[in-house]
């Protein structure tokens, strides 16, 4: 058993996991290279750090480490931890973002316009008077000023004993730039030789340029960094009404403790989980169920911590507190399922730890061949070959790869409603075979109407009408709301009543002109009226449909049914998707006879009911466990933990702010025939990735054999470092122009 196991072992009271933001990360070797030393540290268990939202989950022995010297040894290669509370953390982390992306932006310009020139001048006007001079003036600050990052970084690798994209920009440039000094300041050492003094600044200058271009691009890219964890601790309140020796004590939420008994008054966020001790009202739990519809609270009813308090005011007894709550658990799940590692990200790793010492070795045993074979120009053909591999083979055109796709593919999603926001969700969802719908706001509109309004014996007139809206205004129940919005539709003007009262579990009871009137449920009307129709009530239930009635002292006089509609297009969005080879599944909080009434009338076969949000995420994983691709469609804080679990995460435009934070693809009209056209922007944009990242490889691939000069022994031909840094510019322009391409493709 090794030393990491045995401590996991022995000491598992003392073990934590922590996930933080990381810092100072440009490329995926660099999230190779933090792993690499956080995973080297005593004390630290398990590691896996995602470049694609800059954080590393850490399991670690706090007998053994700490998070502070962890942070220690990662400044010291030029990487940080974010140390502090979650929320002050991802603030501190999107401040920095913001900074470094101002910085980076300006540092390009000024690059840009010095570059300019140096470029005009090399390609031109080589042979003007002080040409050199002037290239030296002008790319010196373009490396060491503007383009200084790179090398400080790649210092920081050398001394780590590790190397990333960084390394192979400042040695490409860096030795570029040092060979054209040498040539500016000492020509007569070639033209003894009667060879000219070529020099390269507009190389030097030009991939530093290009390599910044692609990082602002890709920064730009991954800029609407997810702030889920930040919205979902902003749904529990900063203090808390206590009552102590009956008196009202207002405390801050990290005090409370279990057993205390809390103060809940209308409007107010329910703190923690517990008990309600007196009082009434109804909660708004949709950031548990997703069903819009509040829920009725009464003595001994459970709250939990997150969801909001309506109409009413109740005394509760807390019961979890802390880390222990409801609240708290949904948001340790999502941190864990956005701090995995996306499939895409292991394949640039590999590549990235790959490619750039390949480079580097390669052109120091150019160097060396040469040295050897060369014969009486040996120095000279080394140098230059040397220099042309290191050159040819900057990873400009693979660092544009990725995010220009990512930026057109993305421009072009916005343009068709279909918000997309980073590689690994193009990667992954062209991949999908399986797809998990939430019911309510995704299939149907998520909003309670009034789908049946019976007038029984033909009872119906403008009176009944007006009494009706009048009750109903007065009303808590959240149905209510359906009813009243219904009549005031068909322009039904209230009426003044007099006496009015709401009867706790069943309905509401109103005087007009002394005539009793109730609007309830069809149990509790049926003790006061006899003729209740039962079978419209169970044949409207049986649609999945909640019915309420309308009744007088005498007679029923209306039965009403409020549902949920279906959207006009999610039974086409549906057929497209079966039709495509994808399985549909559909995963609600509501009830079985609902669900499946909702899932027979679109198409779905696979339905599961009453679900929790964390029962939605374990249906997800088994699907995973069997091996398959799945994409989660949600609007509600309830999908959240779902949409962070599953491989590509869909949501809703209409639907909670949170959850289109945790989603990797946003749909801004809520419209699901906006599902199949992002699978297809996703196999279009994959495809233009792979293509870009071919071309990124494809002048590596012929173009380093001959920089390094294998022609020479059979034509003399030999690669000029020149046409080896415009060979690498025009690798770029390949990659750019292939992307931009995929914004007219159909």
């Amino acid at each position: 058993m090794t030393q990491k196991m045995e401590s996991k072992v022995e000491n598992q009271a003392q073990i934590k996991t922590l996930i933080v933001p990381v810092t100072g990360m440009t490329c995926a070797a660099c999230a190779s290279s933090v792993q690499t030393i956080l995973d080297k540290q005593n004390g630290v268990l398990e590691c896996a750090v995602n470049f694609a939202n800059e954080s590393a989950k850490i399991q670690f022995d706090t007998k053994l480490t700490s998070p502070e010297f962890l942070q220690e040894k990662l400044q010291q290669i030029g990487y940080g931890l974010i140390l502090g509370t979650p929320e002050k953390a991802k603030e501190q982390q999107a401040i920095l973002k913001e900074n470094q992306y101002q910085k980076l932006k300006q540092n390009l310009i000024w690059a840009t316009i010095l570059t300019i020139p140096v470029v005009i001048i090399g390609m031109f006007f080589m042979e003007m008077p002080y040409a050199n001079w002037i290239e030296l003036a002008l790319t010196t600050p373009v490396l060491l000023w503007f383009g200084r990052q790179f090398f400080i970084n790649a210092l920081k690798q050398t001394r780590a004993g590790t190397a990333n994209m960084d390394t192979l920009v400042a040695l490409s440039t860096g030795i570029a730039f040092l060979f054209s000094l040498y040539n500016t300041l000492f020509p007569e050492f070639w033209h003894h030789r009667g060879l000219h003094a070529h020099v390269y600044y507009e190389a030097a200058a030009v991939v530093i340029v290009f390599i910044m271009l692609g990082k602002l691009l890709e920064e730009n890219a991954k800029s609407n960094t997810s702030t889920a964890i930040k919205k979902l601790m902003g749904l529990q309140p900063k203090t808390v009404w206590v009552i102590e020796n009956g008196e009202e004590k207002e405390i801050p939420i990290a005090e409370v403790q279990v057993s205390d008994r809390i103060l809940i008054r209308p409007g107010d966020k329910i703190p923690v989980d517990g008990k309600v001790l007196s009082g009434n009202s109804f909660v708004d739990e949709s950031m548990m169920s997703g069903e819009p519809l509040p829920v009725e609270k009464t003595k001994g009813s459970k709250v939990f911590s997150g969801t909001v308090n309506q109409q009413g005011s109740f005394k509760f007894i807390a019961e979890k507190v802390g880390d222990e709550t409801f609240l708290a658990q949904i948001i340790q799940l999502v941190q864990e399922a956005q701090g995995s590692k996306a499939p895409v990200q292991k394949l640039v790793d590999k590549i990235a730890s790959i490619f750039v010492p390949i480079v580097i070795i390669i052109a120091i045993l150019t160097f060396i061949i040469w040295m050897i074979f060369g014969g009486e120009n040996a120095l000279t053909h080394a140098l230059l070959t040397s220099v042309s591999v290191l050159v040819i083979a900057c990873p400009c055109a693979l660092g544009l790869a990725t995010p220009t796709a990512i930026m057109v593919g993305v421009g072009k999603g916005a343009e068709n409603g279909i918000l997309i926001k980073d590689a690994e969700s193009l990667e992954i969802a062209h991949n999908v075979n399986a797809i998990i719908l939430d019911k309510t706001g995704t299939i149907t509109e998520g909003k309670p109407s009034v789908s049946d309004l019976i007038w029984v014996n033909k009872s119906e007139n403008e009176m009944l009408k007006s009494i009706l809206l009048s009750l109903e205004s007065l009303s808590s129940h959240p149905l209510a709301e359906a009813v009243t919005q219904q009549l005031k539709v068909e322009g039904v003007k209230p009426l003044t009543i007099n006496t009015f009262e709401n009867v706790v579990g069943k309905g509401i009871r109103a005087i007009f002109e002394g005539q009793n009137y109730f609007v309830g449920s069809p149990k509790w009307i049926e003790s006061i009226t006899p003729n209740l129709d039962n079978q419209a009530i169970i044949s409207l239930e049986k649609q999945g449909k909640t019915v309420v009635v309308f009744a007088d002292e005498k007679e029923t006089l209306a039965i009403i049914a409020i549902s949920d509609k279906i959207k006009s297009t999610s039974k086409i969005a549906i057929q497209e998707l079966q039709e495509a080879g994808i399985e549909v599944f559909m995963l609600t909080g509501d009830n079985i006879l609902t669900a499946q009434k909702v899932a027979e009338e679109v198409g779905i076969k696979n339905v599961k009911a009453s679900l929790m949000p964390n029962d939605k995420a374990e249906f997800i994983k088994q699907l995973q466990k069997e091996g398959k691709i799945v994409a989660m469609v949600g609007d509600g804080i309830n999908d959240s933990q779902a949409l962070a679990q599953a491989d590509i995460s869909i949501a809703m435009g209409k639907g909670s702010d949170i959850a289109m934070d945790v989603a990797k693809m946003t749909l801004i009209s809520s419209d699901l025939l906006k599902i199949p056209q992002a699978l297809k922007l996703s196999r279009k944009t994959v495809s233009t990735i792979r293509q870009n990242l071919f071309w990124a490889f494809i002048y590596n691939l012929i173009g380093i054999p001959l920089a390094a000069g294998v022609l020479y022994p059979f034509n003399g031909f030999l690669l000029n470092p020149m046409i080896a840094g415009a060979a690498m510019a025009l690798s770029s322009v390949s990659v750019v122009s292939n992307s931009i391409r995929l914004k007219y493709r159909n």
